[in-house]
């Protein structure tokens, strides 16, 4: 039975999420019901990519890329797959119709993780549009179920949101990037003298990606607002982390949130949810 066949895929999705983010795991599953399998797919599909660019070191990563970006377009073109993450996902991007572009791009920020290099700002904002602001688009098309004129209300707002995420991953893991990888992400910035007025220039950008994500928090439907919410609360407190953390010590360490204040989180943004206008 198909129906089987595509349930049992969107449950690889899931599982995926559930092994690899918390946080987020958390966060989808306070989504109504009808989102969640359609998110853990965009979730799962973007997690393997960028998987092969950051972990596959043993493998020819370039073929491993180039092989899942040709198996993509071919789940999407025909509406089917074997594997079970890009079937997921060909069924989310053919039912909501999530514009191709917006996969090409994060697809070509998966393949500049392939080379070593330190990014100007034009090169900045293209990684980031591709691997962060894009993925926030998808999920805002799921969100919007059709309804256009709300897309372009808050798509602004969704980009900001996945730059503000995507900013504190990389403060958060200068370390791995860094001294593992030989990423410099930021433009301008010496990590062999990182400063407390580069952290802080650093910290003002998110901070205005944050701010400017809230708005349009605010203007989602009910359905999918306190999953978001939440998202950008654990994001939200990570950042306030890292930015407690002095700028000689964040090569150092890899902030996190444990996961018993991941669930005090969930629980004061339920009662916030419940009682307020959020």
């Amino acid at each position: 039975m198909k129906q089987l066949f595509d349930q049992t895929t969107l449950d690889c999705s899931k599982l995926i999420t559930e092994r690899y983010s918390t946080s987020f795991t958390l966060g989808i599953k306070t989504l109504d019901k009808k989102f969640r399998l359609p998110v853990y797919a965009i979730y799962g599909f973007v997690r393997y990519a960028d998987e092969i660019v950051d972990t596959f070191y043993e493998f020819n990563q370039k073929y491993l890329l180039e092989k899942f970006i040709k198996d993509t377009y071919e789940a999407i073109e025909a509406g089917i797959s074997l594997n079970p993450v890009l079937h997921s996902f060909q069924l989310i991007v053919n039912k909501y119709k999530i514009d191709h572009d917006l996969i090409n791009a994060f697809l070509h920020s998966m393949e500049m993780d392939l080379y070593k290099q330190e990014y100007t700002d034009e090169k900045y904002e293209e990684y980031i549009y591709g691997s962060a602001e894009v993925v926030g688009l998808m999920c805002l098309r799921v969100f919007c179920e059709g309804d256009t004129a709300m897309f372009e209300q808050l798509k602004d707002g969704a980009r900001s949101l996945g730059a503000a995420f995507q900013k504190v991953n990389f403060l958060r893991d200068l370390k791995s990037d860094y001294v593992d990888r030989g990423r410099v992400y930021f433009p301008g910035v010496d990590f062999t003298k990182f400063t407390k007025e580069s952290k802080h220039q650093i910290e003002t950008d998110i901070q205005a990606d944050f701010d400017a994500a809230y708005g349009a928090i605010k203007q989602l439907p009910r359905s999918a607002r306190m999953g978001v919410y939440l998202a950008y609360v654990y994001y939200l407190t990570l950042f306030n982390k890292i930015k407690e953390t002095p700028a000689t010590r964040i090569q150092e360490v890899r902030i996190r949130v444990p996961d018993f204040q991941k669930m005090t989180l969930l629980a004061k943004t339920y009662v916030q949810f419940r009682f307020t206008e959020i």
